[in-house]
């Protein structure tokens, strides 16, 4: 009886060892499986020869600035007419006379700049024009005028330009222009002879300050407007650059 209980202890020993060895060989073996398996997403294969997979660094693409064409100094040459004339503002007032339908001639412009930068540019602004009125007593009734009075007028003005952000065939721009007057004053009758009368003041100082914009045709040559006070309110004309 011994012998028999130690064979049947033994035999439960054998059974309880073959079963936890079993459970720790399938968890071995599901375990290396897996690592296997992420190994092989990794690694690939050719006959003879192992790649490793590398995945490229993201490469970000960074914006490209527009391409500026090269600035090259110039010089730029505008032709122009403005209107209304403002120097009839500075028609005479008399105590006992008026005039009315006044009439205007210009102002002509020329300006000639030197552009040295892409958004400044420097040089002479001249103008000339003239206003003429007839002048008729209080009361007279008379159709013939009294006298008759002509403003003739030179400017001559340093000029000085702002050009703006525009684009190849649009440049806005500021102009701001200061100098002299150089006027003549003319009185004659209604028969157009001349007479000596009194001259009246007026202003030493010229300027001209506007915003405008060149709307280039080809590549020296366009036509110009602008609005703004001094000479005129309205100018527009042609520009030319060489």
């Amino acid at each position: 009886m011994g012998w028999l209980n130690f064979q049947c202890y033994c035999s439960v020993i054998l059974q309880n060892y073959d079963c936890m060895t079993s459970k720790y060989l399938i968890s071995l073996s599901i375990a290396v499986l897996l690592f296997a398996t992420v190994a092989q997403s990794q690694v690939y294969y050719s006959p003879g020869v192992q790649y490793y997979r590398v995945r490229p660094p993201r490469l970000v693409k960074r914006p490209q600035r527009p391409q500026v064409p090269t600035f090259e100094p110039s010089v730029e040459l505008s032709l122009g007419y403005g209107f209304p004339n403002l120097d009839k503002n500075f028609l005479p007032y008399y105590y006992q006379a008026y005039y009315n339908n006044a009439s205007m001639a210009g102002p002509f412009t020329g300006v000639l700049n030197y552009r040295f930068s892409r958004s400044t540019a420097i040089g002479i602004m001249v103008t000339h024009g003239n206003v003429q009125a007839p002048y008729y007593s209080f009361g007279s009734g008379s159709p013939l005028p009294d006298f008759n009075v002509k403003l003739d007028n030179w400017a001559f003005m340093l000029n000085m330009v702002n050009y703006l952000p525009g684009s190849t065939t649009v440049n806005p721009y500021t102009r701001l222009a200061m100098g002299i007057n150089n006027w003549q004053q003319n009185y004659t009758d209604a028969a157009g002879n001349k007479l000596y009368m009194q001259p009246v003041y007026l202003p030493d100082f010229a300027y001209q300050a506007s915003l405008g914009a060149v709307f280039k045709m080809s590549k020296n040559a366009g036509f110009f407007i602008e609005a703004g006070y001094g000479k005129y309110i309205i100018e527009g004309g042609l520009n030319f650059k060489f």
